[in-house]
């Protein structure tokens, strides 16, 4: 496995955490935050007096980053590792590690005020800035005082003001955690297109006729448009010369894909096949999906 730019800071991270009952922990996207965190203080001992519980904006990235967590652990997903989301909960009476959406864990706070069965909270993609998210930093505020001996809370986040966050939490530490492991070259188009959908199909497949192997990402604004995108993709695929060009499979990856079909995005290609994942913003911090070039 690729060392996560995460994992040279751990010494820091640990000792800022021992120190301090809040610390932000502002970590580029890439830099293995929301996979290595929990398993960092896991590592250390903190699940010794209760779980780390890990809350995403997002029901994808609860089961995915906890699918990667129990892999990396080499455990079974359910077990040590487990993740709770809206109708659907893979935890046990083992669970460590706990992958959930911040609806849920508020909703856990209606029963438990406390959240005693935690020993550290993290609350990760802070950044998204939902309604949930924005309670629960007021939740954590209230229940420092009272858990300040037992309880850990890190908010993480890949872009988030962190100076607005650290006062709000009386100045609370801020870590930087760099990421972004591969150059990036940006390149934008010279007019503003008519249909950006049928500006992305063109792209794509330009990228897919005259470039060599690897991954396309694009991005879409909901689930209508990637279906829209993802059934003309399929089309004019279909249509290519056979042996023209390499083959082709298509994902679509939003919020309201069935858990079977959103993993289908982590599985590596068939040999001298290329992925196109048309997927709503879930890809862009919460997911890193590997093999897109």
């Amino acid at each position: 496995m690729a060392q996560l730019p995460i994992l040279q800071f751990e010494e820091k991270i640990v000792e800022t955490v021992e120190k301090n009952s809040i610390v932000v922990i502002i970590g580029e996207t890439g830099s293995g935050k929301s996979t290595q965190l929990s398993q960092i203080l896991h590592r250390r001992g903190y699940t010794k007096s209760g779980s780390i519980a890990v809350t995403q904006p997002r029901r994808v990235a609860a089961v995915s980053v906890s699918r990667r967590v129990a892999q990396e652990l080499d455990v079974k997903l359910g077990e040590e590792v487990g993740y709770a989301i809206r109708f659907e909960d893979r935890t046990s009476e083992k669970t460590l590690i706990k992958y959930l959406t911040d609806g849920v864990l508020l909703r856990e706070s209606l029963s438990n005020p406390e959240l005693s069965q935690y020993s550290v909270i993290i609350l990760d993609e802070a950044h998204e800035r939902s309604l949930n998210t924005d309670i629960l930093l007021g939740l954590m505020k209230r229940l420092i005082k009272f858990r300040a001996s037992n309880l850990k809370v890190l908010i993480t986040s890949a872009t988030l003001d962190g100076e607005k966050v650290s006062r709000f939490f009386s100045n609370c530490p801020i870590l930087n955690v760099p990421g972004k492991l591969f150059p990036v070259e940006i390149q934008h188009i010279s007019e503003r297109p008519k249909s950006y959908l049928e500006a992305s199909l063109k792209t794509a497949m330009d990228i897919h006729i005259r470039e060599p192997e690897g991954d396309v990402l694009i991005f879409m604004t909901g689930q209508d448009d990637i279906e829209k995108l993802v059934t003309k993709l399929e089309e004019r695929i279909q249509n290519l010369e056979e042996g023209s060009c390499m083959d082709a499979i298509i994902l679509p990856l939003h919020g309201s894909l069935p858990p079977e079909l959103q993993v289908r995005v982590f599985s590596p290609p068939p040999p001298s096949c290329r992925r196109f994942i048309v997927s709503t913003n879930i890809a862009e911090t919460s997911l890193t999906v590997d093999g897109v070039v």
